[in-house]
């Protein structure tokens, strides 16, 4: 019987709709917890895991907890990678969401320091070094799935459906944050409440772990292990071929993950902490700006297979540098619409044209082989040295500018550039001999 021909779902006997359904899930799951981990460490962990006399200090020391989850992604990726080009897709996928969602239920769980003292942070910062090494791995293969089962032509609209779990993962935490806020008497989820979202993430667990059992491996790979493909060292043969594809991938990364922080992340702590404005109001403006972005990315995603996946990206890399200013004036008066405004604009429209072509962008970069080595790679690290720098660097950046934001515009607008020009190299620095370098002359 022969292997069923790439990007067919109806051959491989599951949906290309079920396949991104449960693709999307699992960035669901990462970003519900990265965004309620980012949300709470801001308002609380610096409270309940790592007090502090001085309030900064304390969020600048819930940060780097966050950022030790992004440490260990690199090596989940390059683990799950592994064995997600040796042995497949499917097995792995469902591995990382138990991973993920398992850390976050454990946070809701995990007392705090004045219960067990130190070693709340420390327990604290064990479940984060397993939630990232699940969370490595987890991208490649939920991409690769919907990416492997779609058409040629229409890869960058499918892959663009998996991202939409990423502003929905932000939608479900700060939405569950804002009624709690707004129900409960004042100071309850700060004393308790806070665990609730954290422990209601069983639910998305349950879900996704069900929908990802009924998914077939995905056709590409099944093409590629009956033809004996597969690598004994994936990401040796990785590094080997393709290694300045892998650095230049990295630098593209950045600034997409680490505006997404900027915007979110630090815009959170600076509108409460720099400006003492109350978080309700900057929290519904999240809201709003991620509603929107579900819709917009399916949208680049689209424009990314009619005109191109660099042009799109490059695009809302250099709309986020002319963006930079204006988004912490809006920011900075105060104003409910104009927090909206900035919110949506850098969500929306500069990062969902970076997140919208992204995928399909950089999957197609590697053979089947080992791609879901190099996307890993390419995700995992990017994400690090922009997402999990972002909040450190941006609140210490704030810190040195005396509470104002312009070393950390500096910042955002010198991340932007590195990621265009990378990402305009990404052809031009590979030898133009194979199939994928022609593909991607016309990305």
């Amino acid at each position: 019987m022969s292997a069923p021909e790439p990007g067919s779902a109806e051959k491989s006997g599951t949906p290309v709709r079920r396949v991104v359904w449960a693709s999307a899930l699992g960035t669901t799951v990462e970003y519900y917890d990265f965004t309620l981990y980012a949300t709470t460490a801001a308002l609380v962990f610096n409270k309940v895991f790592f007090p502090a006399e001085n309030a900064l200090v304390g969020t600048l020391a819930a940060f780097a907890t966050f950022f030790v989850g992004y440490l260990a992604r690199p090596l989940g990726g390059i683990v799950f990678g592994h064995y997600g080009d040796r042995l497949g897709r499917k097995t792995i996928l469902i591995i990382t969401m138990v991973l993920m969602g398992g850390g976050t239920f454990a946070v809701g769980l995990l007392p705090g320091y004045d219960t067990i003292g130190i070693w709340a942070p420390i327990l604290l910062v064990l479940i984060r070094l397993l939630q990232g090494l699940g969370m490595g791995g987890e991208y490649g293969g939920g991409v690769l799935m919907a990416l492997e089962y779609s058409p040629k032509q229409r890869q960058g609209f499918f892959t663009s459906l998996v991202h939409i779990g990423t502003p929905a993962g932000v939608l479900l935490p700060v939405a569950i944050v804002t009624i709690l806020n707004s129900a409960l008497p004042e100071g309850a989820y700060e004393s308790w409440a806070w665990r609730l979202p954290f422990l209601a993430s069983i639910i998305l667990i349950g879900l996704g772990v069900y929908i990802r059992t009924h998914v077939s491996e995905s056709p590409e790979f099944v093409k590629a292990r009956a033809e004996k493909e597969a690598h004994a060292l994936p990401v040796k043969e990785l590094f080997r071929t393709h290694s300045n594809r892998v650095v230049l991938s990295i630098l593209a990364k950045i600034a997409e993950s680490g505006l997404f922080n900027v915007y979110y992340v630090v815009a959170i702590a600076y509108v409460t902490t720099e400006l003492g404005l109350p978080r309700q109001p900057v929290l519904i403006a999240v809201l709003i700006a991620c509603a929107v972005e579900c819709l917009t990315l399916p949208v680049f995603g689209a424009l990314s297979d009619r005109i191109g996946r660099r042009k799109v990206y490059i695009g809302g890399a250099l709309f986020q540098v002319v963006l930079a200013v204006p988004f912490f004036l809006m920011l900075s008066t105060g104003n409910f619409w104009l927090t909206v405004l900035g919110m949506t604009l850098g969500l929306a429209v500069g990062h969902g044209a970076m997140y919208g072509s992204q995928a399909a962008l950089f999957a197609n970069l590697y053979p089947v082989s080992v791609r879901y080595t190099g996307l890993s790679v390419t995700q995992q690290v990017g994400a690090t040295l922009g997402g999990g720098l972002a909040p450190l660097a941006g609140t210490a950046l704030l810190a040195a500018g005396g509470g104002h934001w312009t070393w950390l515009v500096v910042y955002a607008i010198g991340i932007a550039l590195i990621s265009s020009v990378a990402a305009s190299r990404l052809v031009w620095g590979e030898a133009r001999h194979t199939s994928t370098d022609r593909s991607l002359e016309n990305a």
